[in-house]
């Protein structure tokens, strides 16, 4: 299937396809409502898509309730350390707001270890640091052998070399023989001064390390030295071990998008978990 696409309505920065079945606003230029709504509507509508999800700032949350959006998610100052922001979303299909699974369960375990990080230690000769151009191959590679299916063409070891030319930040582990052995990758919104942390990925034969958290704590030092104010990342409500990654490292649980993402073969909801790094 075709990955999904990224553009510009006006100012707005969207990505939408037929994969997650849905427009998702990754940012919101408030010049452009209202009439953005009625793009967005007009949209999902010639394509069929059965969900709309936007991250909105506060000051322009009014607009949305009025035209079937409903929130989601709450993050307290989550643009530029200061405003906060909400993820709402608008379901064009009933089908589509059905839940599936028991997500409260792995929540309520995860909340259990809030605050509780191991140290983030790497065995001897393994190390932790931002990737280059070199490390796409193995990236993608990497991203091939854990997902069936991703929102973005990460297995395409060009899409990240084109993304490391912007303001995507890579990040590898690698075992003392050189190999692979887990990635994630920062997404920096400049202008919002916030970073999704996110593309984790462990490969099987190296599961249960903790590297998640090294990772995490890694991309955490990068980020605040970038200026970035909050962190966040948009989790797999289903899996316990990512979501008691984020917990355990002091992030806060902040909602849950419902049935938000084709991820590993199906639609998945996504927890939302954010951290001020300004602190």
């Amino acid at each position: 299937m075709v990955a999904d696409t990224v553009t510009r309505i006006g100012e707005t920065l969207i990505q939408h396809g037929r994969l997650s079945d849905r427009i998702y606003v990754m940012h919101l230029s408030v010049g452009d409502l209202p009439g953005i709504l009625d793009d967005l509507d007009a949209l999902a509508d010639s394509e069929g898509y059965s969900k709309i999800s936007a991250k909105v700032p506060a000051s322009a949350l009014s607009r949305f309730p009025g035209r079937g959006y409903v929130i989601e998610a709450h993050l307290p100052r989550f643009f530029r350390g200061r405003e906060d922001g909400y993820f709402v979303a608008k379901f064009l299909d009933p089908k589509r707001r059905r839940e599936h699974g028991d997500l409260d369960s792995i929540l309520a375990a995860v909340r259990e270890k809030a605050g509780d990080a191991p140290a983030a230690c790497l065995p001897p000769g393994w190390t932790c640091a931002p990737a280059n151009q070199d490390d796409a191959d193995d990236l993608a590679a990497l991203y091939s052998a854990v997902f069936s299916t991703y929102p973005f063409p990460i297995t395409d070891p060009y899409y990240l070399r084109e993304k490391m030319e912007g303001d995507y930040r890579y990040f590898i582990i690698r075992a003392d023989d050189g190999r692979v052995a887990a990635a994630s990758s920062a997404e920096i919104y400049r202008e919002d001064e916030n970073v999704e942390m996110t593309d984790f990925a462990t490969h099987p034969g190296y599961r249960g390390r903790n590297l998640a958290a090294c990772l995490l704590a890694r991309m955490e030092e990068e980020m605040r030295a970038a200026g970035m104010k909050t962190a966040f990342t948009i989790a797999r409500g289903l899996s316990y071990p990512i979501n008691a990654t984020f917990a355990r490292a002091g992030y806060l649980y902040g909602g849950t998008l419902t049935n938000n993402t084709n991820i590993c073969g199906g639609f998945e909801s996504m927890n939302v978990w954010y951290k001020p790094l300004d602190g």
